[in-house]
């Protein structure tokens, strides 16, 4: 069973934000997603737990492919912020980082030969805005020995006594702008009329406009209340030289240790970080729906993958590559494996498949199954 977690704060159910993705394109009518999509309905609701789905058919899985959980991609220093260049520099898993694109330099030619689409170009763009390096200061004494139902070590299982920077990444996936505790952009609001960020908190005249966001990640990045508690979040951290923006006010709303997915909640008043990603996020599914209309009848042909993270804790960028399997565990559990290329740092990073509508929950990266092959955490998608 998964761990979940609410605040008081927080009257909306941890499922409206789980689902959030399935909420915004739920708006299409059920016609395109009949004409679209290639797993019916009949697909969900079969009763085997140890299945690889593809397009209109299920194989057969070993019982040793299920489940799969690899070697985490959380970056550690021990000597903090200061050392992550020198793990950069020395990485072994990929040397001198070619397979990686600086988001800044990223255009259409770094697409593959049939999908050089504005419209994925500005997709994949506005996904690197929406992607933050997320660090983490303490280890909670609460992690198991090994992941669920395997005997495979869970990563930092008894360091709570250290004090180890670990990154990972992290993309926001829901922006609420509030004024006086009423919700600009929907119906209801919350019993504080004021920001709740931490220089408001010791404020005399906190501020009565403010911006709530959630932001999905790895549970093995961050686990609990306990280390959400000593989490930041660097946006637009896309070269060495650029403004160090943060927010350091982070509550674990939804932790899922079975599935490996996590939602932080975060606020901030900053008018400049809110409305751009409030902004970014409206771009976001406006795009995104396009692209689902564009390419999920040829999705198992191009298997296009994606994913933006921090490799290392240091800069942004962007690997291109191929999702190989959706491995199905029933009951809408499914997990990619990809050849996108991650390094330390990636763990919590986004997973793009391009063509697949997400159905419940968005896939992040998990871990490195072994050379060349990746695996995201468990969600949904049709």
């Amino acid at each position: 069973m998964g761990l979940k977690l609410t605040t008081q704060q927080n009257k909306k159910t941890i499922e409206e934000h789980a689902n959030a993705e399935y909420q915004h394109e739920n708006k299409r009518s059920e016609n395109k997603i009949k004409e679209c999509s290639d797993v019916t309905n009949d697909h969900w609701n079969i009763k085997s737990e140890n299945h690889v789905f593809t397009d209109q058919t299920y194989v057969q899985l070993k019982d040793t492919d299920i489940p799969l959980f690899g070697n985490h991609e959380t970056q550690e220093s021990e000597d903090g912020e200061a050392d992550l260049h020198k793990y950069l520099v020395g990485c072994k898993k990929n040397p001198g980082h070619r397979q990686f694109i600086p988001v800044d330099t990223f255009n259409l030619k770094h697409l593959p030969e049939g999908l050089q689409d504005n419209d994925l170009y500005e997709y994949i763009k506005v996904t690197a805005d929406m992607t933050v390096r997320v660090s983490v200061q303490v280890t909670s004494p609460h992690r198991p020995k090994f992941w669920l139902e395997t005997t495979q070590p869970y990563p930092f299982y008894n360091r709570s006594d250290t004090r180890n920077l670990r990154t990972g990444s992290g993309w926001v996936c829901d922006v609420e702008e509030y004024q006086n505790g009423v919700w600009q952009d929907g119906y209801g609001g919350t019993d504080y009329k004021k920001c709740w960020c931490r220089p408001c908190k010791d404020s005399d005249s906190p501020s009565n406009v403010w911006w709530e966001f959630y932001v999905y990640t790895a549970t093995h990045v961050v686990f609990d209340e306990i280390e959400a508690s000593h989490t930041t979040l660097r946006f637009f951290y896309n070269s060495d030289d650029s403004p160090m923006v943060t927010v350091d006010n982070v509550i674990a709303h939804y932790v899922d240790i079975e599935s490996d997915r996590c939602i932080l909640k975060c606020v901030t008043c900053d008018k400049h970080l809110g409305n751009r990603l409030k902004a970014d996020c409206k771009q976001y599914w406006h795009v995104k729906e396009n692209l689902y209309d564009k390419y999920c009848n040829t999705r198992s042909k191009h298997k296009f993958n994606f994913i933006v993270s921090h490799p290392h804790g240091c800069s942004k960028q962007l690997s291109v590559g191929q999702w190989k399997d959706l491995h199905n565990g029933g009951h809408n559990k499914t997990k990619f494996t990809y050849t996108t290329c991650t390094c330390p740092g990636s763990s919590g990073a986004r997973v793009h498949s391009l063509g697949w509508k997400d159905w419940g929950s968005a896939h992040v990266h998990s871990g490195s199954l072994k050379p060349g092959l990746n695996c995201s955490s468990e969600g949904g998608v049709m």
